[in-house]
C-alpha cells in the first residue's frame, strides 16, 4: 500500500501542498480533487468519533473470503486502476492490479494486489499487498512485500506481515464506513502503524469522471507525523490517493508485469 512512511520529505511536502489547495479552493474555485472536494460533504468534519474493533480481521475469526463484496473495494482478478498526479514537482503514476494469485498468511487465504509506482517515468516501487474480506464486510490488510528501487540497489523498507511476532492485521476499508469511524490500517509496531478515519462522504470528480457515492478516509502516520487522504467510490474503488487521481480502469489477465517482486517473505 502506498503510504506516507516512504519518501517522507516528498509526502510531507505533498500534504502541505494539498492543504494549501483545499484552502485555496474554499476561497476560489480551483482545479484538482482537493478543490472539487471543498464545500462538499467530503470536506465536512464528522459529527462524532468511534473506534472500530479489528476482531473480525483476526486470523482466528473465520468467515473470510476473497470474493470481495464491500462496494468500496471491488477486486475481481485482473482489474487494474491507473492514477496520475504530481508530488513535490515530480510526475507520479501508480498502477494497481488484482493478481491471479493468493497468499496464505496465519492460516488465512488472502488476495495479492500489486502496486507499481513510477516517478518521472522511472519505476520506483513494486509492492504485493495482501487483502481479505471479513465476515462483517471489512477489508482486512494482512501486510505487504516491497521492492524499492534506489541508486544503490533494491531495498524492502516498509514491508510487514500480520503473522510476524507482535503484528496483527489492520482494516483497509471498514464494512460500516460511516463518518467518524476510526481504525488501525496497519499493525506492525515501529514499521507500519498507519491509522484511518472516515471523515466524510459525497460527490467527487476525477479525470475518469464524477462519482456521487464515496467515502473519504484520512490516513495518519504516527511514526512520521504525516497525514493524507484516500477517497473510495462505490463500485469503482480508490479514486483519489493523496495527490493522485484515477485516470483509467482496465481489465488484464492478472499476471504480474516485469520486473516481478524480488523478495516475498510474508506468508506461503
Amino acid at each position: 500500500m502506498r503510504t506516507m512512511r516512504r519518501n517522507t520529505d516528498r509526502a510531507l511536502n505533498g500534504t502541505v501542498a494539498a492543504l494549501a489547495l483545499v484552502a485555496a479552493a474554499q476561497a476560489c474555485s480551483g482545479d484538482g480533487a482537493a478543490a472539487r472536494l471543498a464545500g462538499s460533504p467530503l470536506a465536512a468534519a464528522p459529527p462524532s468519533m468511534r473506534v472500530l474493533s479489528v476482531a473480525s480481521c483476526a486470523p482466528g475469526a473465520g468467515g473470510f473470503t476473497i470474493a470481495f463484496t464491500n462496494p468500496y473495494f471491488p477486486a475481481p482478478v485482473g482489474r487494474q486502476w491507473i492514477y496520475e498526479g504530481e508530488e513535490d514537482g515530480e510526475a507520479v503514476s501508480v498502477q494497481i492490479t488484482v493478481l491471479d494469485m493468493t497468499r496464505t498468511i496465519a492460516g488465512v487465504t488472502t488476495r495479492v494486489i500489486e502496486e507499481r509506482e513510477f516517478v518521472d517515468g522511472e519505476l520506483l516501487e513494486v509492492s504485493w499487498n495482501y487483502y481479505v474480506q471479513a465476515s462483517d464486510g471489512s477489508v482486512c490488510y494482512y501486510g505487504e512485500d516491497v521492492d524499492i528501487y534506489e541508486e544503490g540497489g533494491i531495498t524492502h523498507e516498509g514491508a510487514w506481515c500480520a503473522s510476524a511476532s507482535g503484528n496483527a492485521p489492520g482494516i483497509f476499508v471498514p464494512g460500516d464506513p460511516r463518518p467518524g469511524a476510526m481504525f488501525p490500517m496497519e499493525q506492525a509496531p515501529g514499521i507500519a502503524e498507519d491509522q484511518g478515519k472516515v471523515v466524510g462522504s459525497g460527490p467527487v470528480e476525477v479525470p475518469l469522471g464524477r462519482f456521487t457515492e464515496t467515502i473519504r478516509i484520512e490516513e495518519s502516520n504516527p511514526l512520521e507525523g504525516g497525514k493524507g487522504y484516500k477517497v473510495f467510490a462505490a463500485g469503482v474503488g480508490l479514486v483519489v490517493d493523496g495527490p493522485l487521481e484515477l485516470t483509467a480502469v482496465n481489465q488484464t489477465s492478472g499476471v504480474p508485469d516485469q520486473p516481478v517482486l524480488t523478495q516475498q517473505v510474508c506468508g506461503t
